[in-house]
């Protein structure tokens, strides 16, 4: 039937995620793009607009797959600051060992190629950080930490966060990413 749609829009945008969560923003060309969503050029186009506006839709695709995971791991209750880290990058964990997905993480090679993006991407990448740095100082609040401690505390899980991910797609093993995680988690502890 003309002018409907002949393909499924979620899927074709799963598969430009993978894409800039593969090659990056700057190496995610409109060949690469085609082929990761199995549309054609006019399809992509007339469906997304233009690379940076496929790229948002792609990032808060990433965001509400992910981010909503996060925040099930801060819900909590913790004990400990330590524990605050540790069940924030055990998600981390599992996605980075999750086969079906690209290695590292879509929002730290976004936050690594800032200077590739327009100014609209560039905001959204840092709004994405800046959520998941608020999530983690709420959820060091409620584990005791003071309004000083959690905001160090949360700077210092999301910069291990991204460590991990640029880590990952240097190949290093999980148990190493592992050990990195829990030299984290028993840090914030014992700077209590």
């Amino acid at each position: 039937m003309a002018g409907r749609k002949q393909f499924d829009v979620d899927e074709a945008l799963r598969g430009a995620m993978h894409v800039f969560w593969r090659w990056g923003y700057s190496d995610a060309s409109i060949d690469r793009l085609t082929e990761g969503t199995g549309l054609g050029r006019s399809s992509l186009y007339g469906t997304f607009g233009d690379k940076s506006t496929l790229f948002r839709e792609s990032l808060q695709r990433y965001a509400q797959t992910y981010h909503p995971r996060y925040e099930r791991a801060l819900a909590g209750p913790h004990p400990s600051p330590g524990a605050v880290v540790a069940a924030y990058l055990q998600v981390t964990l599992n996605r980075i060992a999750d086969p079906a997905v690209p290695d590292g993480c879509l929002l730290t090679l976004s936050a690594a190629q800032f200077p590739a993006l327009d100014a609209e991407s560039q905001a959204m990448v840092r709004g994405l950080i800046d959520a998941l740095r608020a999530m983690l100082e709420k959820a060091f609040l409620a584990a005791g930490a003071d309004e000083q401690e959690a905001a160090e505390l949360a700077l210092c899980a999301l910069a291990t966060n991204k460590s991990l991910a640029v880590l990952s797609r240097a190949g290093f093993s999980g148990d190493d990413l592992a050990t990195v995680a829990a030299v984290a988690a028993r840090g914030a502890t014992r700077g209590r």
